[in-house]
């Protein structure tokens, strides 16, 4: 009985080896005939990738995308949800990497961004991550400048010794309204 029950299990973890084996090699095939044609999934976009699992394979139903003006999000397979940020309202990319994510040559980016249907988000588990977060970053300063978007850290106010930025000093009174 228990030899019986061994070869069955010996047989399972046999075929999930070869079903594993398969996955990996037909993800790279795709992954090179995709490539070698040029095929993008957006008509303009600059880069593309899928999130990736922790072993740095592209099996998942989310989906990115980046235009010159704007970063693209599919999300699912059954139901499926497309998000769009445009580029200028991102306000700081920042890249992580665990030791795994180091292995598997992989990363993930934190996006702060002023967007209302997403907010601040995760790109998770890409490929080349140090030059799409440097993409990113480029791509953003563009897009800021060509909208004239700038933030208070970028105007560079003057700067007098008792002034707040606000325009009223220390003790809350504007310049004008003190009796000297």
């Amino acid at each position: 009985m228990l030899e019986k029950i061994g070869h069955i299990l010996l047989i399972v973890v046999i075929c999930l080896v070869i079903a594993f084996v398969l996955a990996i090699v037909l993800t790279v095939l795709y992954e090179k005939k995709r490539k070698e044609s040029g095929k993008k999934r957006k008509e303009n976009s600059i880069w593309e990738d899928r999130k990736r699992n922790f072993f740095g394979m592209p099996w998942s139903f989310t989906k990115y995308a980046l235009d010159s003006q704007r970063f693209y999000l599919e999300k699912g397979l059954l139901s499926t949800r497309y998000d769009e940020v445009r580029l200028y309202r991102m306000t700081d990319v920042v890249l992580v990497r665990t030791l795994l994510q180091k292995i598997f040559g992989i990363g993930t980016l934190k996006i702060d961004s002023s967007d209302k249907s997403m907010g601040n988000f995760l790109i998770v588990n890409i490929r080349d991550s140090e030059k799409v977060k440097e993409l990113f970053s480029q791509k953003i300063e563009e897009q800021r400048r060509a909208n004239r978007v700038y933030t208070r850290e970028s105007i560079g106010y003057p700067e007098a010794p008792d002034m707040d930025h606000d325009g009223f000093g220390d003790d809350g009174f504007d310049d004008d309204d003190r009796d000297d």
